[in-house]
């Protein structure tokens, strides 16, 4: 429900920004802002603002799927409230070893939910290894996990594709560490479930 909640927000600011260009300029992260305006909340309102339709399809719908997964365990250990958090700080921490990067650079800018949506992503692998991710044929989340980690390093030390590719590693860090600190037996559920493949 919370999942659904959070996608739901989502796409009513971005379409909204998608309307009104100074609404997309007040949210998203622009590090002058941030230094000068003391606007810190845009370390949060940048995920909730996107590039275009495309962007926020894909993130909404990793969301959706990851979300609704791992949302119950959130709720038994951390309270209603617990997936929210999850997801609202590793908006804000996947975002914020760009912003110390960038901090000087008046001309950066970045925006999107991926950071964010990455930890979902990868908190999900932790409990479930083999389940079968579609892009566009089916591969088990472990392997994608490692092929994603892979990529995003490497765009992030050689692309020129205008894709916060920091933020998308950073994301998949917190996703493990909040995991394995929330609930330190994912260690051991996550490795016997490695050693014993399943695709049911």
């Amino acid at each position: 429900m919370l999942t659904l909640l959070l996608i739901g927000l989502t796409i009513l600011v971005s379409w909204q920004a998608f309307e009104r260009p100074k609404l997309l300029e007040r949210l998203i992260l622009w590090p002058p802002a941030m230094a000068q305006k003391k606007q810190y909340d845009r370390l949060l309102t940048h995920g909730f603002v996107h590039a275009d339709w495309q962007h926020l399809l894909f993130n909404m719908l990793t969301l959706f799927f990851f979300g609704r997964a791992i949302e119950p365990l959130f709720a038994q250990i951390l309270g209603p409230l617990g997936f929210v958090a999850f997801y609202l700080s590793a908006v804000v921490v996947a975002i914020l070893p760009t912003y110390l990067r960038h901090r000087h650079d008046p001309n950066y800018r970045s925006l999107g939910a991926s950071g964010g949506v990455s930890a979902v992503l990868f908190a999900s692998i932790l409990l479930q290894p083999w389940m079968l991710i579609f892009i566009p044929v089916p591969v088990p989340a472990v392997l994608y996990g490692i092929g994603y980690i892979a990529y995003s390093f490497w765009m992030d030390r050689n692309g020129g594709d205008n894709v916060n590719h920091s933020a998308h590693l950073s994301g998949a860090i917190y996703g493990v560490l909040f995991m394995l600190l929330m609930e330190p037996r994912v260690a051991g559920v996550f490795l016997e479930r490695l050693m014993s493949p399943s695709f049911g």
